[in-house]
């Protein structure tokens, strides 16, 4: 369905306009059905995405500059989704010992388990979202989405 119809716009909409809104509102299908996968788990997108980024330490600790500098939304308030993930025991905290204004966090054994739960899952849910596109729509489709994300 086109964006026009979808959105139900009575106006032409310029081909500028059309591409915006239509990133937007298939972002909004994508988180929706995103949280949906989470929802099970009560996790947000933003909570998952730092789970990630902790697995990807390999053991090793994150402060909270580097989780920041990794988050898929800039915006996120790290601090709120550590103390989250600190709550549901999927993170532990602690001071730096070498540097004490420093905090690192580090993902449990119970928030491996969980993204080893939720990982099939997600690359199911992935894979049904791009099911409709081929091989090389798929990788011309990236390769859009970064040009443009990368005129920025």
């Amino acid at each position: 369905m086109k964006i026009e119809d979808e959105i139900k716009s009575t106006v032409e909409l310029n081909l500028s306009k059309k591409i915006i809104l239509n990133i937007m509102y298939t972002q909004n299908i994508l988180s929706e059905k995103f949280n949906e996968v989470l929802k099970p788990y009560e996790l947000s997108g933003e909570q998952y995405n730092v789970l990630r980024i902790l697995r990807g330490q390999k053991g090793n600790p994150a402060n909270m500059c580097v989780i920041q500098e990794r988050m898929v939304a800039k915006t996120s308030n790290t601090t709120r989704l550590v103390d989250k993930l600190l709550l549901k025991e999927l993170v532990t905290r602690n001071v730096c010992p070498d540097n004490r204004r420093k905090i690192e966090v580090l993902i449990t054994q119970k928030g491996l388990n969980v993204l080893s739960e939720l990982d099939p899952k997600v690359i199911e849910h992935e894979n049904a979202l791009t099911s409709n596109l081929n091989a090389e729509e798929l990788e011309q489709l990236n390769n859009l989405l970064e040009k443009y994300r990368n005129q920025q």
